[in-house]
């Protein structure tokens, strides 16, 4: 088998930024050599500032460039998109709130949301957050959480999961074990939680496992390092986490997927040898490196590409487990739709914002 086409391989485990409105020679060449199998989007590859009808056409073409580039007709096109903070996209996208004051309106802002995001073309939202709100210092997850109590957490993202799900979107619970006890930002640093496993038993777990039991589809690994219960690598890379818990005591049978891998908790890790093969093995299905946040440099994500290529080479990354993974990963892009862009009815937007408003103060 060439290099390119063990490359191409890793494709199949690839969720790949792109670095602008257009695409770059870089962007091209990532996209034709390694063709992933999704993309995620941020607020740069929207053209912000100028008319609906104008920026929406520029995205449309973004797409169709993207597509034409890794010659695949199904893809999972993503975005980051929770509400409150954390949304890319220009007005009139509505701006719904973040999960904490929505979560008695959940369901019908995951239904809007998911119209929303299904006439961008995007088939998979990077949320429901389920972690919990629990440390008051938490920056980084905070009111992007349903609540600071198991219960409200779990009312809130389950509720989510299924406006997404019934609405056609595909919804990914985030981020496991949990990343609500924190006061650290793993975009910045690798924080360190000293819970054991019962700790999380008694909380962080309770929402995924709520999660589990409706089938959620997709699960994403935290960049924490919990050194009670693996004390040597963090949760994107631990067999006691991922297998040992998500896999094996949760029952988990769907696709589990890194948070992003251009995040300082864990980029220097990723550009070490045998990275890819100890996170495949601890069982993690698909990795995202968004280019966006770490470094906008194509020769990271080769060089992560090149080092799976090398694993599957000499024998430490086994052939069943990538097997596996991508069969997960293949099952799961079968069955989800791939939508047209468009533009929406006014009086759906207007209805939209109505909704927002009204999810502020009930």
């Amino acid at each position: 088998m060439s290099v390119s086409q063990e490359l191409k391989r890793f494709g199949n485990h690839l969720i790949l930024g792109v670095s602008s409105t257009t695409l770059s020679d870089d962007d091209k060449r990532a996209l034709n050599e390694l063709k992933p199998i999704g993309v995620i989007f941020f607020a740069k590859n929207f053209l912000d500032g100028t008319p609906y009808q104008v920026w929406l056409e520029s995205f449309k073409d973004l797409n169709r460039q993207i597509r034409e580039y890794t010659e695949r007709d199904s893809m999972f096109i993503t975005l980051d998109h929770e509400g409150g903070r954390v949304i890319r996209t220009p007005l009139p996208i509505t701006r719904f709130p973040h999960g904490l004051v929505v979560r008695s309106h959940a369901y019908e802002v995951a239904k809007a949301t998911a119209i929303e995001l299904k006439s961008l073309g995007v088939n998979l939202s990077w949320a429901p957050v389920a972690d919990i709100f629990s440390h008051p210092d938490n920056l980084v997850i905070g009111p992007r959480a349903f609540g600071n109590t198991p219960e409200t957490a779990t009312q809130g993202a389950r509720d989510y999961y299924f406006g997404l799900r019934d609405s056609g979107v595909l919804g990914c619970a985030k981020h496991f074990p949990g990343h609500g006890d924190t006061s650290k930002d793993s975009h910045i640093e690798l924080p360190i939680l000293n819970l054991t496993l019962e700790d999380l038993r008694l909380r962080e777990l309770i929402p995924f496992k709520a999660l589990i039991e409706v089938q959620i589809p997709l699960i994403m690994t935290v960049h924490i390092l919990f050194p009670k219960i693996d004390p040597n690598v963090p949760g994107t890379l631990s067999q006691a986490i991922l297998k040992t818990i998500l896999r094996e005591e949760l029952g988990f049978e769907g696709v589990v997927v890194s948070d992003d891998l251009d995040m300082k908790a864990i980029s220097d890790m990723f550009m070490k040898t045998g990275t890819v093969a100890q996170s495949l093995n601890a069982g993690c299905d698909l990795f995202i490196v968004s280019r966006n946040i770490n470094s906008s440099s194509i020769e990271r994500t080769y060089r992560i590409a090149e080092d799976f290529a090398d694993s599957l080479s000499n024998g430490s990354l086994d052939e069943a487990v990538v097997e596996a993974a991508r069969e997960r990963i293949e099952k799961l892009l079968a069955v989800t739709p791939q939508y047209p862009i468009y533009a929406l009815d006014k009086d759906v937007l207007l209805q939209h914002a109505q909704l927002a408003i009204a999810s502020c103060y009930s």
